[in-house]
Formats: C-alpha cells, structure tokens, sequence
C-alpha cells in the first residue's frame, strides 16, 4: 500500500479564522471557537440539514463565545437555526453552550446517557471550597506542600463557570444507533477511557468520522483519575476502545476531531495513540524501582516540564497510569504518614506495555 496514503495527512494546513467556516465535506462545516486553557480551541461542527443545522459540541459559556456563535449564526449559517446539537462528551468544552443553544434557540440535545448525567450534575455541582475527597485525592498523589496550601486557600473550578445551565430532557443515543444528520446516515460507536460513553460517529456513505477528542492527531487526550472514582482504571477503558475502533479505521477516513487540524491515516494512529501509552507505562515501571508518590512521575511520563497550567492534568493521568499497573499487579502501594501513596515496582521489566 502506498505509503502517502497510509501515513498521518491534514487536507487543511490552517484552521478557520474566528467567526468564519470551512466546508469539509458537502453539508459539513468546521467552526473553531477559543478555550481558556493550555489548549486554547475546539472544534464544532456544523451540518445542514436543508432549514436547520446539526451541532457537534459547543464549546465553553462565556461572553466571547456567545459573540462568536451569533456571528456565525449571522454568517456562515447562513440565519438558519439550530435545531440539535450531538455532544460528544461531557467536558466544559464542548458541552458549554449546550444549554444556550436549548434555552435561546429551542435546540434538541441528543448524547450518550452518560455524558448527559455527568454534564448535568456538574453543571450543578458548584463549590466554594475545595472538598475533603479532593483534597484527600491530592495528598494521595503527594501534590507539592505549596501548591496544596494554593489550593486550599482557592474556590475551585467548577464547571458551572464555563458551562450554561443544562436543562432536562434529551435523546439518548448508544452503542448500535444510526443517526441521520447532513444527509448521511451514521453509525454510532462508543469510545471511552478520555471520558465514559464517548460518542464517535462513522459516516456510512462516505469517509467521514467525527471523532470529539477519541481520535485525535498530534496530541493524547487526557487520561484521567480524579476524586470522583479514585481507584478509576481509566486506562484500561481506553485501550480498550483504541483497539475496538482501530479496527474499523480506515487509512481514507476524514476524521473531525474535536482540537487539531482534521486527518487522514486513522490506522496509523490508531496504533500510535495505544502505542504511546504501552511506551509511558514501561518508562513509568522502570522510574519505580526507586519507590515514588504519583507526582513524582511526571518525568518518564510525559518527557517535558509541567508547569502550573498543566500540572493538574498531569497529575490525573500520573494516577491513572498507576491504578493501571497496581490493577494488573505490577506496582505495589503503601501508604505514607501525610496519606501519600508510595508506588513501588519490585521487577520493572515485567509491565504491560511489553
């Protein structure tokens, strides 16, 4: 097979300017919206459906947003409305204007159970200071004496902040559905492990896939533990899902994720998104044969410097590396006298990632 079509390609070397689309396919426009992190965008995607438009995700409430998104309304949607938006995940990020789109424009939301039931508790699961499960969770990890004592003295993200209040009501969709959106009928498969009952759409009638962030080229989605479900093996749900959709990918597919540039050469990355969390957790058995706390593993983990606007993110995968290996039983845990777990690796050549 010829090499130029199996490798990583990106049909659109730039993405759309700010309140501007780029036509993707027949029906299938790309949007990109500014986030306020490290990450600093998601993508949308909007499909026409001849007196309306199918949106998938959203992006975060705030004012520049809202702007945006009556911009594009005005604009490349050409005045039409929203009548349903598809969200692919619960994350504030593309679940945030959601409610907007409910409330303001009389939009239906149709997402897997899952992701509804995490949005909508979130959403209204505001808090004004750090819980004890957190802050339990975070001595777990061994986070660094000053930044626990930040923390603590911090109101807490909540998700609340940057997502518009999600009102009851929407259409479930699962694992088997076929969706009718822009003209295409797609077929319905489940991702997890980035986040539960992550929905991916596979186009029946040509070689679109609309990833959210399941599928994404360049960059690994977060991995991540949190205080929620501290024992999660995340990790083992992910890997799961790469090989159960690697096998229906395709090296012609257009895949539309939800941050980067849309690609093609789905098999080849499909292989390197497992492949580069096998390499991760061999490099992170060998680091513990000196016994560590979780933040300590930074390092061989992720081979750059964490710095404050991602050490969170770091420090959820760090544990969900390993609860992997302590649920395969590779690592041992003891626990330390301030509450940190010290993971230790007794033969660190023996690890899943071999």
């Amino acid at each position: 097979m010829d090499g130029a079509l199996t490798g990583i390609r990106y049909p659109w070397p730039d993405p759309p300017e700010a309140g501007q689309a780029i036509e993707v396919a027949p029906g299938v426009l790309w949007l990109r919206l500014p986030l306020p992190f490290a990450l600093d965008h998601v993508n949308i995607y909007a499909l026409d459906e001849g007196d309306h438009w199918t949106l998938i995700d959203t992006g975060v409430k705030s004012r520049r947003s809202t702007e945006l998104w009556n911009d594009l309304l005005a604009g490349p949607l050409a005045g039409k409305p929203v009548g349903r938006v598809i969200l692919t995940h619960h994350h504030p990020d593309h679940v945030g204007m959601a409610g907007w789109f409910m409330d303001h424009h009389g939009a239906e939301l149709w997402t897997t159970r899952t992701a509804w039931l995490m949005a909508r508790m979130l959403i209204l699961d505001a808090e004004d200071a750090p819980s004890p499960q957190a802050v339990a969770f975070w001595r777990a990890a061994g986070m660094a004496p000053d930044i626990l004592q930040e923390r603590l003295s911090q109101r807490p993200f909540n998700f609340a902040d940057i997502a518009h209040p999600l009102p009851v009501g929407y259409t479930r969709v699962q694992q088997g559905d076929v969706i009718r959106a822009a003209g295409r009928d797609w077929d319905v498969h489940i991702g997890a492990g980035h986040a539960p009952e992550h929905l991916t759409l596979w186009s029946r009638d040509d070689a679109l896939v609309i990833a959210g962030d399941q599928m994404l080229p360049s960059i690994s989605p977060n991995i991540g533990v949190h205080p929620t479900e501290p024992d999660a093996d995340p990790l083992a749900d992910w890997l799961e899902a790469c090989a159960r959709l690697e096998a229906l990918a395709r090296p012609d597919h257009l895949v539309l994720g939800g941050h980067k540039l849309p690609f093609t050469g789905l098999p080849l990355r499909m292989r390197q998104l497992q492949d580069n969390h096998h390499g991760a957790l061999g490099r992170l058995a060998r680091h513990l044969a000196t016994p560590r706390t979780a933040v300590e593993c930074f390092a061989p983990l992720f081979k750059r410097s964490i710095d404050s606007g991602t050490y969170g993110l770091a420090m959820v995968e760090a544990v969900a590396h390993l609860n992997h290996l302590h649920g395969g039983g590779f690592v041992t845990r003891t626990r330390r006298a301030d509450g940190a777990w010290i993971w230790h690796c007794p033969d660190p050549e023996i690890h899943p990632g071999n």
